[in-house]
């Protein structure tokens, strides 16, 4: 890796926010980096935010505001951050690689857009004086996983309504460039590694909103019985994973109908509806458990066929647990939603049979999957 290729301390600003999280959990999963992530606490002047960025040697400036009281608000407030960040990085005075978050908006002459453009400027400027560099990435319209309804994305919207039992309503059906924030995640550490002037802007698929929205709704039918819907690309499986994390944990488990006769029982433990996918089972003995680790894109499900099992996950960044308890005397299923680290350990008195699928092949030069413990350490008795 040459140094313009290095990743070194890296601080988030936004990095609370939906891109900031998936940028985390990125960066943790393929570089093992751990960023310093900045809120809105610490832009309560330039001083504060010089001590909280540390001594981070590249900056991602994700911060930022899509929405407001008034269309002036949006305009200034985010012309007010990047002036924020511009004295902090005046004050340390010391040369830094500023990679910024921008907008395909900001060449269009709207509020947010103007905001965007000026605070490019207002960046580019503090950069200069330090002798520093910047990396402009125009972003489009950005969807993932936790995206905040009527707020990231239409598409979280949509997303949330179907989730709880609602219709969504489309206002204006326009063609939109859509693009997976793990994809906008990636660009920007690209962009950081790259330490040079530059401008980049990742392109998205395009997509007609109502389109999106049926297959939403497809998504919505098929999965509500945990039938796998189609996925014939990409962008289908990125939009079924940011579907499917509207819908835990509360979806879940799901016990499908079991057929019994003499012979003993019968389930169905995964039916898909096209696309490639492979199962393996699995025996556990009692005390010992399976996992501790998470994916960014795989579809994985976790059936329990026999024997007493408990699975446990934890959203990447976060502490709380979520925790289910499966009997073999009831099989069900719980699929693993994306950037959750997860296990299962078998807490019954006999050996706990388990099947597994995944919708992707194994590539063990590729396989998604990154070690990470449900339960932290410190969290530990």
């Amino acid at each position: 890796m040459t140094t313009a290729e290095r990743i070194g301390q890296i601080a988030i600003t936004g990095g609370h926010g939906f891109l900031g999280w998936h940028t985390m959990v990125r960066l943790l999963a393929e570089h093992n980096t751990d960023p310093i992530r900045l809120g809105r606490a610490d832009f309560r002047d330039a001083g504060t935010l010089r001590a909280a960025l540390g001594k981070a040697d590249t900056i991602i400036h994700l911060a930022g505001v899509n929405r407001a009281g008034s269309r002036e608000a949006v305009e200034q407030g985010n012309v007010q951050i990047a002036q924020t960040l511009a004295e902090a990085i005046g004050l340390r005075g010391q040369p830094v690689h500023l990679v910024y978050g921008n907008s395909i908006q900001s060449e269009q002459d709207n509020p947010y857009g103007r905001g965007k453009a000026k605070g490019a400027e207002v960046l580019a400027k503090a950069s200069r004086s330090v002798a520093g560099t910047m990396a402009d990435v125009a972003l489009p319209n950005l969807f993932g996983e936790h995206g905040r309804p009527n707020y990231n994305s239409f598409v979280a919207t949509f997303c949330h309504v179907l989730a709880t039992g609602g219709q969504p309503e489309i206002h204006t059906d326009s063609v939109i460039p859509l693009l997976h924030a793990q994809d906008a995640a990636d660009a920007l550490i690209n962009a950081a590694k790259r330490t040079e002037n530059h401008a980049y802007r990742p392109g998205g698929s395009s997509h007609r909103v109502s389109d999106v929205l049926t297959q939403l709704v497809q998504f919505r039918d098929i999965y509500a019985i945990g039938h796998i819907p189609p996925l014939p690309d990409k962008f289908s499986v990125d939009l079924f994973n940011t579907y499917r994390s509207f819908l835990f944990p509360q979806h879940f488990p799901i016990h499908p109908t079991l057929h019994s006769d003499e012979r003993g029982h019968l389930s169905e433990a995964f039916r898909t509806h096209g696309g490639t996918g492979m199962a393996f089972v699995s025996t556990t003995k009692p005390g010992k458990m399976r996992g501790d680790h998470y994916h960014l894109s795989k579809i994985e499900r976790f059936f329990v066929a026999s024997g007493e099992a408990e699975i446990a996950l934890r959203r990447i960044g976060h502490d709380g647990i979520v925790r289910f308890r499966l009997s073999g005397d009831r099989p069900g299923f719980v699929d693993m939603p994306t950037m959750w680290v997860h296990n299962v350990t078998n807490v019954g008195q006999q050996n706990l049979v388990m099947v597994f699928w995944a919708d992707q092949l194994l590539d063990l030069e590729n396989s998604d999957q990154y070690p990470e413990r449900v339960e932290r350490e410190e969290a530990r008795p």
